[in-house]
């Protein structure tokens, strides 16, 4: 549950520290205030803290980041959210805290127990803490795409859906090989041919890794031979004739001045190994020039060669290594088409196999779904009764019942699509073409109730989620929410006096000015100010004593019924 919430310079909220009764361990938290006080601001808030996006438009003006934290009690039993922090190496006893810090350079950060974490790391462990349900969530109801998914949701049957996803997955993989094998083996002779004429063709060259540019630089050299055997000469007589008898002549002279002055030694060393490097140069040039040729004969070999190189790269690759990748795998087909029967019988086997499993998978989940169906058309029929819809009709309607292999999708077999009726003796009809905003929303509160009966997730907030509605369905929603949070924490931002008189804690939410400078606050009630309240609420400015009767009314009349269904879960609990 939530037990701490801390806000700064978010949008209108500079600073906000909220605290949350720790012991009951479940109860209705409301919050009211007019049209753009800011309730809205802390559904905002909860977003940034689930890994949602943000904006730099969020951070309250002239702050330089907005920062939003809270601490969760995390229950004992609740094994997959504490596995899940394990494994990240996130625990931290039975608490969880998650903080979001978002900058105006447009950094976001996110934190869990004091350590960085991803937004995905962050998302996951959120909705394992609390669930939020806002005004235009009843808008699912009206995609039937979606209706799968809440009915595997209430049946728990996502794992087994998991493996039809798996084994579908497989399956298609399988089928698209063996077609791919099928058309294959149609032009393999054709196909077997015109490798084998490929190859043939590589081989009879046998091109060599980098040999076309080996072969380019001998072609430059042959082309120019006349014109290096000149220059390689010309180079020899000077170094052989002139350099060296020069330097002969040097050395000589070096070493007569050595004997008359002992500090030109080092230097007649240096000019000695100069020259001794100058008579190894001269035997390299002769060397270089005693091998240049006037060769025409292989210069021709060569251009021939390189051309037909060339011939290869131009029809299988742009470099000798590539066109060798096309041989080798030239060779590897060969090798597949002459195994193809059996590839394709083993592929045949396989296709089989995962076809009966899938089938055997999709049945179980199908049979698993409709007994869901019928289990929750009973169940929302018993909460639809308690939301005003006396004697209302609703069903999951299966459609298509064509239980082969080609009805199968990742999904299973199954296309669900829900029925409803508002009043007695009419037919059941798509939801889009019956349900008004009002009638969807008290059908949507019905399944969220249903949902949190089901999971683990211990902190519910409802946003504005009675929109539409009025009168005596006002009431019964506020029965609804009120008897959700005897077993769970909710917080409900409201418009309606009704469900705001059946809150355990109730804040105000209003705009101020303060040194020029608005901000949202939240103000914690007493008694007497949630008598002001709801009379607000009631009748607006005008309020009366007639206004503020009423409001007490309501108020002991949420009192009473929270004592009466506390007493009623108390005696069911001694029951079981």
């Amino acid at each position: 549950m939530l037990c701490e919430l801390k806000v700064e310079n978010l949008a209108l909220i500079e600073s906000l520290h909220l605290q949350f009764d720790q012991e009951s361990g479940s109860s209705l938290v409301v919050m009211t205030g007019e049209t753009g006080a800011g309730k809205s601001i802390m559904l905002r808030a909860v977003h940034l803290l689930m890994g949602g996006r943000g904006s730099m438009d969020w951070i309250r003006s002239g702050a330089q980041q907005c920062v939003v934290e809270a601490l969760f009690a995390v229950n004992a039993d609740h094994l997959s959210l504490l596995e899940t922090l394990r494994e990240a190496g996130l625990e931290d006893g039975s608490s969880v805290i998650l903080k979001r810090v978002l900058t105006s350079g447009g950094k976001s950060r996110h934190y869990v127990n004091g350590s960085l974490a991803t937004a995905k790391m962050v998302s996951l462990l959120a909705d394992n803490l609390l669930n939020v349900a806002s005004q235009h969530d009843h808008q699912q109801l009206l995609q039937p795409a979606l209706h799968l998914d809440f009915l595997d949701t209430l049946g728990e049957h996502w794992p087994q859906r998991a493996q039809v996803q798996r084994v579908f997955s497989q399956w298609q993989q399988k089928k698209e090989e063996l077609a791919s094998l099928r058309q294959q083996e149609r032009d393999k002779e054709q196909r077997r041919d015109f490798l084998k004429y490929q190859l043939a063709e590589i081989c009879e060259t046998s091109p060599l890794p980098g040999e076309d540019e080996e072969l380019s630089l001998e072609r430059k050299r042959l082309k120019s031979a006349d014109t290096l055997i000149a220059l390689s000469r010309k180079v020899y007589r000077f170094l052989s004739t002139t350099l060296a008898d020069g330097l002969f002549e040097v050395r000589r002279d070096m070493e007569q001045a050595v004997q008359l002055d002992a500090q030109a030694e080092e230097l007649a060393a240096e000019l000695t190994s100069y020259s001794y490097q100058v008579e190894d140069l001269v035997s390299r040039v002769r060397t270089y020039k005693d091998s240049l040729e006037h060769n025409p004969v292989r210069l021709e070999h060569v251009n021939e060669r390189l051309n037909a190189l060339q011939h290869l790269k131009r029809k299988y690759g742009e470099t000798l290594g590539a066109v060798l990748s096309f041989a080798e795998a030239a060779e590897n087909e060969l090798l597949l088409i002459d195994n193809m029967d059996k590839t394709m019988n083993e592929l045949e086997d396989c296709v089989a196999d995962l076809e009966k499993e899938l089938l055997g998978l999709a049945e179980s989940l199908s049979q698993g779904r409709r007994q869901t169906a019928g289990l929750l058309a009973q169940a929302m029929t018993a909460e639809l009764d308690s939301l005003a819809f006396q004697h209302s009709g609703f069903e999951v309607r299966f459609l298509d019942e064509n239980n082969d292999i080609t009805a199968v999708r990742n999904s299973g077999w199954d296309r669900v699509e829900f029925f409803f009726s508002a009043n007695p003796g009419e037919p059941a009809r798509p939801l889009a073409k019956v349900a008004s905003g009002g009638e969807l929303s008290r059908l949507m509160l019905a399944l969220k109730c249903l949902l949190a009966k089901k999971d683990m997730v211990e902190t519910v907030i409802f946003d504005e989620v009675d929109a539409g509605i009025g009168g005596e369905a006002a009431e019964a929603v506020a029965r609804k929410i009120q008897e959700l949070a005897t077993h769970h924490q909710v917080f409900c931002v409201t418009h309606l006096p009704q469900i705001a008189a059946r809150g355990n804690i109730h804040y105000r939410v209003a705009k101020q000015q303060e040194q020029g400078r608005t901000h949202s606050s939240f103000s914690l009630l007493a008694e007497e100010e949630r008598v002001d309240e709801l009379a607000r609420m009631l009748a607006g400015e005008s309020v009366s004593s007639q206004t503020r009767a009423w409001a007490v009314e309501l108020l002991a009349k949420g009192a009473n019924l929270q004592i009466i269904e506390k007493g009623q879960e108390d005696r069911a609990t001694l029951c079981r």
